[in-house]
């Protein structure tokens, strides 16, 4: 059949720390629960209700998962691209059981930290013990978050404006 799409967008919380084992050929699997709600007032009521639905969610993509092992943590706001995969299995009963799960796979799929961090949760630790001999913590910072402010001196732009550079736009 051609002309079918499955793809699944979820833009929920997660709702515990991710779940991080090796595969025997040593990649990275990591398993997320994700929960995302529905929220409507009570036609009969008029009270306020809400239906949360869990998402069992499955990372084969090696950069999603070094950064959902990283970096997220319970309660964190993500959005995910994967698709519906439904796995067939045989429990110690005898008795066929089936989980449909959102899949994202070796090549494709999406994941994107939606909310700030909280308090530094899953923040990279930075050690300024190993810094060189002879720089500031300002040049620290500097490289951490890869922006110099004076660049703009060095390269002839300044702050206030004041320089006029009209003769050399090409145009």
């Amino acid at each position: 059949m051609s002309g079918t799409v499955n793809k699944v967008i979820i833009v929920g919380n997660l709702g515990k720390d991710p779940e991080v084992r090796t595969s025997q050929s040593g990649d990275k699997i990591v398993n997320l629960t994700v929960a995302t709600s529905d929220t409507w007032n009570d036609r009969q009521s008029g009270e306020r209700r809400e239906k949360t639905e869990w998402h069992r969610v499955t990372i084969f993509n090696e950069r999603h998962a070094e950064v959902a092992a990283n970096f997220l943590r319970k309660g964190r706001k993500i959005y995910l691209e994967g698709s519906l995969q439904t796995r067939k299995w045989t429990d110690q009963s005898g008795q066929d059981r089936y989980a449909t799960e959102v899949v994202l796979p070796k090549f494709r799929g999406e994941l994107v930290l939606l909310d700030s961090r909280q308090d530094g949760q899953g923040a990279p630790q930075r050690n300024t013990s190993q810094q060189p001999s002879g720089q500031n913590s300002q040049n620290n910072q500097q490289s951490y978050t890869g922006y110099d402010s004076s660049l703009n001196q060095r390269r002839g732009w300044d702050e206030g404006g004041s320089s006029d550079l009209s003769d050399e736009i090409p145009f």
